[in-house]
């Protein structure tokens, strides 16, 4: 069963078990995973997993924007609520990699490309977040390339 196939059967399971707050957030990546497949493939195209975890974690990210700007502004009860849809959404995610597997991972991408410096940033970045396929943090994954490249 594909993960768009998926999230609407939990939405179906949601409005069943009349959750409202989880059917919302099921609602929104539901129309985010739409805008994206139009964007990329035309009105007639499908979701894939790999469209539907890049709208799962752009939606993260806004949650995490929404959660820190909400905590700026004093507002904990919708950073509370932002909270809650982002463990919602995580649920959607591939299991994060571990520290010492994302350290090795980091470490053999760069003597892969035999990256020496900080020029290489960018293409160690690349290669490493196509090899952890979306099990990273890009925030994690980045600081470490940049504590690991001299």
């Amino acid at each position: 069963m594909t993960l768009a196939l998926k999230i609407d059967e939990q939405i179906k399971e949601a409005m069943k078990a009349k959750e409202a707050d989880r059917l919302g957030v099921l609602r929104m990546l539901k129309s985010a995973m739409k805008y994206a497949v139009i964007e990329k493939y035309g009105a007639e195209g499908e979701a894939k997993d790999e469209d539907v975890l890049a709208a799962v974690r752009k939606e993260i990210k806004k949650r995490q924007d929404s959660i820190e700007a909400f905590e700026k502004g004093g507002r904990p009860d919708q950073a509370t609520q932002e909270k809650a849809e982002m463990k919602i959404l995580e649920a959607y995610l591939p299991a994060a990699m571990s520290d010492s597997d994302l350290d090795a991972l980091v470490k053999s991408v760069i003597a892969e490309l035999g990256a020496t410096d900080k020029k290489a940033m960018g293409a160690v970045m690349k290669a490493c977040q196509a090899k952890a396929a979306g099990r990273a943090d890009n925030r994690a994954l980045s600081a470490l390339v940049g504590k690991l490249l001299p």
